[in-house]
């Protein structure tokens, strides 16, 4: 079963770049992150290796003005914990 909690929201530069090192400080060093999503707070399991991706998307569309978008993903598989013994 998959689970999607998002936000979206306007911020400033410097409250967007807020964001994103909160996200970087979690991801630093062992153990589990938690990562701010809008009201709520979810704790994740981030492997020591992740998958990351970068896309940049520059439009210049034919009504409107050019829009910039940036998304970055890291993905990972999460590591199961050993059982205890019975």
């Amino acid at each position: 079963m998959a689970e999607t909690t998002d936000n979206e929201e306007t911020v400033s530069r410097d409250e967007a770049a807020d964001l994103v090192q909160a996200v970087a400080q979690e991801l630093r060093g062992n153990g589990p992150a938690e990562i701010q999503v809008g009201n709520k707070v979810l704790t994740l399991s981030p492997a020591r290796d992740l998958e990351y991706e970068i896309e940049v998307e520059e439009r210049s569309p034919m009504l409107g003005g050019p829009h910039e978008e940036i998304t970055m993903t890291l993905e990972w598989e999460v590591e199961k914990e050993p059982e205890p013994d019975s």
